[in-house]
């Protein structure tokens, strides 16, 4: 999954970046098992999935108002 970019993140309400961030949780969660399995050859994107959910996790409470 490439960057998330933010102009379309912003369009979204709270309850869809909900479902984005479960989405990019599950996504984490196999990359994390495959690359300790061996089978992920591109462990970039354990960095860039924990980036897009740093990303929607600050949307969602600036929009919360936290």
């Amino acid at each position: 999954m490439a960057k998330l970019e933010s102009k379309d993140l912003h369009s979204k309400s709270v309850a869809e970046l909900q479902q984005v961030l479960q989405g990019l949780q599950k996504d984490q969660f196999s990359h994390f098992l495959k690359k300790n399995t061996g089978q992920l050859g591109q462990t970039h994107l354990l960095k860039e999935t924990r980036q897009n959910i740093a990303r929607v996790k600050t949307l969602i409470s600036e929009k919360a108002g936290v």
